[in-house]
């Protein structure tokens, strides 16, 4: 009779711990975020949505409408890391429920602005609400992520991205008839997003009042103090393609109706079309990027989405109506497949500040953004909306700079295993 080998008391509870250490993806919780997420960012996305009314309605320069994205863009990103910051130190799970409250206030004065300041002011509420959901609401979907953080992201990102696709939706269908009272009809929404926000809040609480015990055994890793110049460095040319890819994106989505309209001379109602299919189709590359970039590593993905979608963008301001649509998929889909994947690819540049690191890249996408934004409108009140879209063109072809980031294998050669 074969002889059985036991395997040893201590290989065993070893191979016991290793199992325990990857907790299970929470579904629930990633889904009820990423739906936050859609309806937080769908309220956010009103104020791109309003642009053809204010320049309409209050006779705004492009400039003027560029400020607009600039105030909520630059109170996100100021907030952001701020919150990010705190939330690292202290875990505020009902921080989610308030920053909503914000953004319910945002809407209700910008239901009845008659001014140019008051519709500035109410979108540094919007803002404000941002700023307070992205970070924790980052940390959230990384607590539910169990082994499975890329895919987590991507569920939770493409939230967001779905939200601000339906900008030209609600122009076209809300803002266009309604105006600006058109915005009454999101403080619901934001009142929706308060009540599952209070759910979450509450897995939130648990699993915090649960870490401390089972976080006393577990194994963090850190950056190794010989790499952190490499580190800071990597940080870099990361916010750098960030700022990139934001700038592009500012463009598409503020001015290429615009473009549209002074070019082929189509109406601004029809537009909104082409800037649904961009908004739509990056949705849809952001939530296969995070899945993708498990398999085939992060950096590889980012330096796709840029490079790739660059011969796109190069031909889009010069080709028909027709081949315009076919364009603003393709590139919505590769440009935003990074979308996700630079979050997670920053969390592993600085294991353990989830928070921190999340509000500094969404936050620096908001607050370049709107930047570009300012810049643009300026742009077009001087060069025209048909040669500034054409720069634009040239912008991915920056994301050659991929290469000077380490690849992923490297970068968890720089952590080590801390107790």
């Amino acid at each position: 009779m074969a002889s059985i080998t036991k395997p040893s008391p201590q290989l065993s509870s070893k191979g016991l711990q290793g199992a325990g250490d990857i907790k299970p993806t929470v579904y629930r919780i990633l889904f009820a975020i990423g739906l936050v997420h859609l309806l937080n960012d769908s309220i956010q996305s009103v104020i791109p949505a309003i642009f053809p009314i204010l320049k309409s309605e209050m006779g705004l320069s492009y400039s003027q409408v560029g400020w607009v994205q600039f105030a909520i863009n630059f109170t996100a990103s100021i907030m952001q890391p701020v919150v990010g910051l705190y939330t690292d130190r202290k875990p505020s799970p009902y921080m989610l429920p308030i920053g909503m409250a914000s953004t319910l206030t945002g809407m209700l004065l910008l239901a009845f602005a008659h001014s140019y300041w008051v519709v500035l002011l109410s979108v540094c509420f919007v803002g404000l609400g941002s700023a307070a959901f992205h970070p924790e609401g980052s940390r959230v979907s990384h607590m539910a992520a169990g082994g499975r953080k890329g895919l987590a992201q991507s569920i939770f990102q493409v939230g967001g991205n779905a939200g601000q696709s339906l900008a030209p939706i609600m122009t076209k269908w809300i803002f266009i008839p309604l105006g600006l009272f058109g915005s009454i009809w999101f403080t619901g929404v934001a009142a929706i997003a308060i009540a599952v926000q209070l759910y979450i809040a509450r897995w939130y609480k648990v699993v915090l009042h649960d870490t401390p015990i089972k976080a006393k055994s577990a194994v963090k890793r850190v950056v190794s103090p010989e790499r952190r110049k490499q580190v800071r460095f990597a940080i870099s040319v990361l916010i750098f393609l960030v700022f990139v890819r934001s700038w592009y994106g500012a463009a598409m989505s503020g001015f290429f109706a615009f473009f549209l309209q002074d070019t082929y001379g189509i109406s601004i109602d029809r537009a909104q079309d082409f800037i649904f299919l961009f908004l739509a189709a990056g949705a849809v590359g952001t939530f296969f990027g995070g899945p993708i970039s498990d398999r085939f590593g992060k950096r590889n993905v980012i330096f796709f989405s840029m490079l790739g979608s660059a011969p796109f963008a190069l031909l889009l301001p010069h080709v028909s109506i027709a081949w315009a649509y076919v364009l603003l998929v393709i590139i919505g889909i590769i440009l935003l497949s990074s979308f996700s994947v630079t979050v997670v690819y920053a969390q592993m540049l600085f294991p353990g500040k989830v928070g921190t690191v999340s509000g500094l890249i969404t936050g620096l996408a908001f607050g370049l953004g709107g930047i570009g934004s300012v810049v643009l409108g300026n742009l077009c009140d001087t060069w025209g909306t048909r040669h500034v879209m054409e720069l634009c063109a040239f912008l991915p072809l920056l994301g050659i700079l991929t290469f000077l980031l380490p690849s992923d294998r490297k970068l968890k050669a720089w952590t080590e295993e801390q107790a």
